[in-house]
């Protein structure tokens, strides 16, 4: 299992850097790691451990508090299909079953090419635009059956890798901070009060 690459460790660093305390710089070095490899991998997190100075369980500890990491290998292409009520009414579970039988899958499994992980989830937010499936946590909304199957098709045949990279990539543009324009780190006890939060000057007010 592996830890950074070198490109990333450098990646990894300057985002850090940008915090006043290393271990504000967890949750992006969790999307980094994921990223990279497409999940979180043991030896990437106890890796983060060492570049933040914490344990590797507090690292674990907060991966695990969120779904979207995962912490197991799961296919280029993670389609959650909302079961809850609004979808369920709307056909959500006949989308799920159609997509069990195309992918011959089970939910929770991954197809034997890699390319495909299959998950029931609840509401997902979009209730008004029933019934719905995320690809990598992009939205299709009011999907039918055979729409599914195109997307299927479509992700297959790579046509739709320009606007959903496979998974463990949130966005394909980093965030990229010009050097002068960077804050830079901040002691909080160092830093003065925010301009909202002066006092107005009541003299402003006063009559001349």
């Amino acid at each position: 299992m592996p830890r950074f690459t070198a490109e990333n460790t450098i990646l990894a660093k300057e985002i850090i850097a940008r915090y006043p305390h290393p271990k504000s710089a967890l949750i992006p070095l969790l999307h980094l790691a994921q990223e990279q490899d497409g999940h979180l991998a043991e030896d990437a997190m106890v890796h983060i451990a060492e570049l933040i100075d914490h344990t590797p369980a507090e690292v674990i500890g907060t991966a695990s508090f969120y779904e979207m990491f995962k912490r197991e290998p799961v296919g280029d292409y993670l389609i959650n299909v909302c079961t809850n009520i609004a979808c369920m009414l709307m056909g959500g579970e006949e989308l799920l079953h159609h997509l069990e039988d195309r992918l011959d899958i089970r939910p929770g499994s991954t197809t034997a090419d890699g390319m495909f992980t299959l998950e029931d989830v609840e509401c997902i937010a979009a209730c008004t635009e029933a019934p719905c499936l995320t690809v990598n946590y992009r939205y299709f909304h009011k999907i039918s059956t055979d729409e599914a199957d195109q997307l299927l098709e479509d992700l297959r045949a790579g046509r739709r890798a320009h606007e959903i990279p496979k998974h463990g990539t949130l966005a394909r543009v980093r965030q990229s901070i010009p050097a002068d324009r960077r804050a830079g780190a901040a002691v909080p006890g160092e830093c003065g009060q925010p301009v909202w939060m002066t006092p107005k000057d009541e003299s402003e007010d006063a009559p001349a």
